[in-house]
């Protein structure tokens, strides 16, 4: 992983900071190692058999590349067991970056394709839950979703298997992939409303404004992933701005899908400054080479302050569904952690 320099004060905080992430992908999360473990025991053969070879095919290098290495971490899982082992893997290295609660998109359709039945997906994927909230204190959510591009069908296979077999940690219900008109899945995503679930697309990293305009309108948006094509027209930042509507920002992910031409030109900074309420996140974190602490240094990097890493951390916790007693109190740490380093916090 390519690690950013940060002043050691800043470095500091960022360490101390308790943290949350809300846009994270568990398939994308899968470390090489787990990966060559899982290819070994499948007998995959598409994966290099050497551990180094292996982590040289794994980093990034452009994005069909990209494309081909997360199929084949997602045809890589198979089993309950392969399920539950990429999550306690996920889950160990979250807890590890001070992360306390994650929220993690769940590439279901890509396993009911497959045939892999929802039922083995989160039977793992519970497993490891509940144990990491147990041994590592982190608390995981899923957010399952499907790929707009795969048309109408898919989106209909994915709710109906969350419908029926969907445990009580699923919060949200996504949509991801390339992006593509959202209208047609309006009826999907009220359904999945209708059962409690919040509607959380992927929407405005390449598509346009458009698209976050449509993940609003249509499919009643609550959070929106990426979004930062939204800073393209000036009447929907004002929209989503007034709302508060949460925006979950990537900025390592947007340059490696080219979203962004280079990460000196993330429009992060801009997007604080409009008053969008603001998440940082991760993305793809092992296949991006980056992880959210990496995340907190890109964002120093772009300029913004100690205080706006701590804002940023608080807007985490404010754009979760964490619950509103485990909100206050994660927000009472973050404000503690702030006051021991320093950091003057202004009313907001």
């Amino acid at each position: 992983m390519h690690t950013t320099h940060a002043p050691a004060a800043v470095d500091a905080l960022i360490r101390d900071l308790p943290k949350v992430e809300l846009h994270v992908h568990l398939e994308g999360s899968m470390p090489a190692e787990t990966l060559f473990t899982l290819a070994r025991k499948h007998g995959l053969t598409g994966v290099p058999a050497d551990p180094e070879k292996l982590e040289r095919w794994y980093a990034f290098t452009d994005f069909p590349h990209f494309v081909e290495v997360y199929l084949e971490s997602v045809g890589a899982l198979r089993e309950e067991e392969d399920f539950a082992l990429l999550a306690s893997v996920v889950a160990r290295n979250l807890a590890g970056q001070n992360v306390r609660y994650a929220e993690l998109h769940v590439s279901l359709y890509a396993h009911l394709m497959r045939g892999v039945p929802a039922r083995v997906v989160f039977d793992g994927i519970e497993r490891a839950r509940v144990e990491a909230e147990r041994d590592h204190g982190i608390v995981l959510r899923w957010i399952p979703d499907f790929p707009a591009d795969f048309g109408p069908d898919s989106a209909e296979a994915t709710v109906a298997a969350v419908l029926a077999d969907g445990p009580h940690s699923v919060v949200g219900f996504g949509v991801g992939g390339v992006e593509t008109p959202l209208e047609q899945y309006a009826g999907v995503f009220g359904r999945a409303r209708a059962a409690g679930l919040a509607s959380l697309p992927h929407a405005g990293e390449h598509g346009g404004p458009e698209r976050v305009r449509e993940a609003l309108d249509a499919l009643g948006a609550e959070r929106i992933g990426h979004g930062i094509d939204a800073m393209r027209e000036p009447g929907l930042l004002a929209r989503l701005v007034e709302e508060q509507v949460p925006v979950d920002v990537s900025p390592t992910s947007n340059v490696c899908t080219r979203a962004v031409a280079r990460i000196g030109d993330h429009p992060l900074p801009r997007m604080l400054e409009a008053g969008l309420l603001v998440t940082l996140n991760s993305d793809d974190p092992t296949m991006f080479g980056t992880d959210l602490t990496e995340e907190y240094r890109t964002a120093h990097r772009l300029g913004l302050s100690a205080d706006d890493l701590v804002r940023l951390a608080e807007n985490g916790v404010r754009a979760s569904y964490l619950g509103a007693a485990r909100r206050r109190a994660l927000l009472g740490e973050i404000a503690d952690v702030a006051a021991r380093h320093g950091v003057a916090r202004p009313e907001r």
